[in-house]
């Protein structure tokens, strides 16, 4: 419960820097197209790198104070950009340099948060856990961009800023009440080097998920996808504020009604998964959402709006089902001294081509223009869906045992 209500409030505050950060960019420094690409590239590039080795040392530490240390440190540095701005300070540089630090920390955050998961709840119990919690994430996407549009045009894009920071220190004060107690930590040789040793758990997560046929497959195809949907990303603020001239407010809007999409997959995952299978359930979302991308683009500029709650109501709906499904077989087949590993792992080789795909949308949105760029990442987006068509994620019917452990690289 102190989880859940943790990651309920600081993702209602995340969803008003999404918008914010961006339009402080757009509105207030008046950035180029490229630029703004490149602040989602940094805000994505830790995931790059530092992804790998901070699984290795969450599985090193209790989850509990990684969670609490992380969301402080996010609080802190998102409060000055609005104390940057009070005092005409603000620049871009500093922007970058916020995107980049809140985006580190963010990296050992979501690592320990997935991993303390099964900590909490019973094997049998893990799909409905993280569905608990997607529906907290869905419902401050659904109500969280109307409210950050209202205080972005009340307060300003820097100053909405701090709800943000507030809910970092809100979420890191519920955290610190958590008291259940984690598996234990596995012990380290003391005679190795810590470099020597970190490289070796390193290259033990990776194997162990490039060697799971399942995982494998799964980690393509989100690869895949987050990759062309930051690219989307990357321009769709731009394209909706300038070219078809939104207001924060309308733009908030859009993502509100549209991520009711995301509280429906939440809730409904567990019923289409029971009826259609799990292997055929990650697929569909996958389906789904990849097509959503696609409208994106194809939307006719006469009353967008329309189409674009539609794409967002789609892709909400088909990547909740395929999150939650997803996510669930990773925790539950991943043996508990691995599971920091198999998702710094997961995080590196899934989040690692988002910065990639922001800048490819920032340059595309240069060189061709803001739309064909969202058309360009719609059909791309499409490449991700045969990963999860193959016979190792397509043929299940549930959650598989766990596999047995790979031998580690030192042969203890």
């Amino acid at each position: 419960m102190h989880l859940w209500t943790a990651e309920s409030i600081s993702q209602l505050g995340s969803q008003v820097s999404m918008l914010a950060l961006p339009l402080v960019a757009i509105t207030i420094l008046h950035v180029s197209t490229f630029q703004v690409g490149l602040l989602t590239a940094v805000e994505f590039s830790p995931f790059v790198l530092f992804g790998l080795p901070a699984g290795a040392i969450v599985d090193r530490l209790p989850r509990r104070p990684v969670l609490v240390v992380c969301d402080i440190g996010r609080a802190i540095v998102l409060a000055s950009v609005p104390l940057a701005y009070a005092l005409d300070r603000l620049s871009y540089a500093q922007l970058v340099g916020v995107v980049f630090l809140t985006g580190s920390m963010t990296v050992f955050f979501d690592v320990a948060y997935m991993s303390i998961l099964p900590a909490l709840v019973d094997r049998d119990q893990i799909t409905d856990g993280n569905a608990k919690l997607e529906i907290s994430r869905s419902a401050a996407q659904t109500a969280g961009p109307g409210i950050g549009g209202l205080l972005i045009q009340w307060l300003g894009a820097a100053t909405a800023v701090l709800a943000d920071a507030a809910s970092f220190v809100a979420s890191a004060v519920l955290i610190r009440g958590i008291r259940s107690a984690e598996p234990p930590i596995a012990p380290t040789d003391p005679n190795e080097h810590p470099l020597r040793a970190l490289t070796r758990e390193i290259r033990e997560g990776l194997r162990y998920v490039l060697s799971h046929p399942v995982l494998r497959m799964v980690a393509g195809s989100t690869a895949t996808s987050n990759f062309f949907s930051t690219m989307s990303l990357a321009v769709f603020l731009l394209y909706a504020v300038r070219e078809l001239h939104y207001a924060a407010g309308f733009v908030g809007l859009v993502f509100t009604i549209g991520n009711i999409g995301v509280l429906a997959g939440a809730v409904l995952t567990e019923r289409i998964t029971r009826a259609v299978r799990l292997g055929p359930a990650i697929m569909l979302g996958m389906l789904l959402s990849s097509l959503a991308m696609l409208l994106l683009g194809l939307a006719p500029t006469q009353h967008a709006a329309i189409y674009f709650v539609v794409a967002w109501l789609s892709f909400g709906l088909g990547g909740t089902v395929y999150n939650i499904n997803q996510v669930s077989l990773r925790q539950a087949i991943t043996p508990p001294r691995l599971q920091g590993r198999m998702n710094a792992s997961m995080r590196f080789m899934v989040w690692g081509t988002m910065p990639f795909g922001s800048l490819a949308g920032g340059v595309l949105g240069t060189v061709i223009g803001l739309r064909p760029t969202l058309v360009v990442a719609g059909i791309g987006g499409l490449a991700a869906v045969p990963w999860v068509l193959a016979k190792p994620v397509l043929a299940l019917h549930a959650i598989p045992e766990p596999v047995a452990e790979p031998a580690s690289d030192s042969g203890a």
